[in-house]
């Protein structure tokens, strides 16, 4: 799998570029970690580049968090 484009990764229903770094970094940490990758078709060996696929590919999407009152 080669380059994801920063639009298609926010067309994701992620919206920011902030919560696409949050998002990503935080499932680099679990993919590292251990945790099973969630596409098959990726060769890549960084953590960040797998997040990013699987992002890419909706196999992740971020939760809308409740607002605290």
């Amino acid at each position: 799998m080669g380059y994801e484009g920063r639009e298609k990764l926010l067309d994701k229903s992620i919206g920011s570029i902030y919560k696409l770094v949050i998002l990503a970094s935080k499932r680099a940490l679990e993919i590292a970690e251990g945790q099973p990758k969630l596409t098959s078709d990726d060769n890549s060996v960084k953590p960040s580049t797998v997040a990013l696929h699987e992002i890419a590919a909706g196999k992740i999407e971020a939760r809308k968090s409740k607002a605290k009152e």
